[in-house]
C-alpha cells in the first residue's frame, strides 16, 4: 500500500473542466474518482468545507492577482496547524505525521 492511500481514498470532483484528465489523476495515485451531481455540494463536504476555512482569509471576490506565494504559504500554515473535530482536534500536520509513523508493513518470508 502507498503511503498515500493511507489517508486518501477517493476524490470527489464537480464538473469542471479542471477534472478533465480525471482518470489519469485517479490512476496516478491510486484512489477512486467521482464526480458530484450539478448544485450539491454536500457530496464533496470537505471540499465545500475547505472552501470556507480559505474564505476567511480571501473573501469571495478577492482578486488572486494580488495575492502573493507569502500570503498563500501564511493561509496554508494557519489550516494546518488548526485543530479539527473530524480528526478528533488533533492538527492536520500531526494527523499526517501520525498516519505515517504508524503504518503496516507487511513482509513475505
Amino acid at each position: 500500500m502507498t503511503p498515500h492511500k493511507h489517508w486518501v481514498h477517493t476524490i470527489a470532483g464537480d464538473n469542471g473542466k479542471e477534472f478533465a484528465d480525471h482518470k489519469t489523476i485517479a490512476k496516478g495515485i491510486e484512489v477512486d474518482f467521482f464526480f458530484a451531481q450539478p448544485y450539491h455540494s454536500w457530496e464533496r463536504g470537505a471540499n465545500e468545507n475547505t472552501n470556507g476555512l480559505v474564505r476567511q482569509y480571501f473573501p469571495k471576490g478577492t482578486s488572486f492577482e494580488s495575492i502573493t506565494n507569502k500570503d498563500i504559504m501564511y493561509v496554508q500554515h494557519k489550516l494546518n496547524n488548526r485543530p479539527r473535530k473530524k480528526l478528533g482536534f488533533m492538527l492536520p500536520i500531526e494527523f499526517l505525521s501520525l498516519s505515517l509513523s504508524n503504518q503496516k508493513v507487511a513482509f513475505v518470508t
